[in-house]
């Protein structure tokens, strides 16, 4: 399985931005597709998944202000996100996670850096 993340880049507090993620290979047609997030010297945290059924978390921090969404038939992951705060700087990870093999799957990560 591979994830190729695009998008991401340099924005200004107050902006939006999206990125976005391919996923291709073999994997089980139930799974949950997310973005996840690092930033300098901390871990790795979730940001916003979707399940195949199309069921959505989102981590305190950016509800209301990002959306995630899917194509099943296409295999791609989007990530929507607006009223961007600088704290919102950090690599972004796509991520795959296999129901039936209980296996994750990352993407290269893209950097999301917002400048006050």
């Amino acid at each position: 399985v591979q994830l190729q993340a695009s998008g991401g880049g340099l924005v200004q507090a107050g902006g939006s931005l999206s990125v976005s993620c391919a996923a291709s290979g073999t994997f089980f047609e139930m799974n949950t597709m997310g973005w996840y997030r690092q930033a300098p010297g901390k871990e790795r945290d979730l940001v916003a998944r979707v399940s195949s059924g199309g069921r959505t978390t989102y981590a305190e921090a950016v509800k209301g202000r990002f959306t995630v969404s899917r194509d099943n038939a296409k295999n791609t992951l989007l990530l929507q996100m607006s009223s961007l705060k600088p704290e919102d700087t950090a690599v972004y990870y796509c991520n795959l996670f296999d129901s039936r093999l209980s296996t994750n799957y990352w993407g290269q990560g893209t950097q999301v850096t917002v400048s006050s």
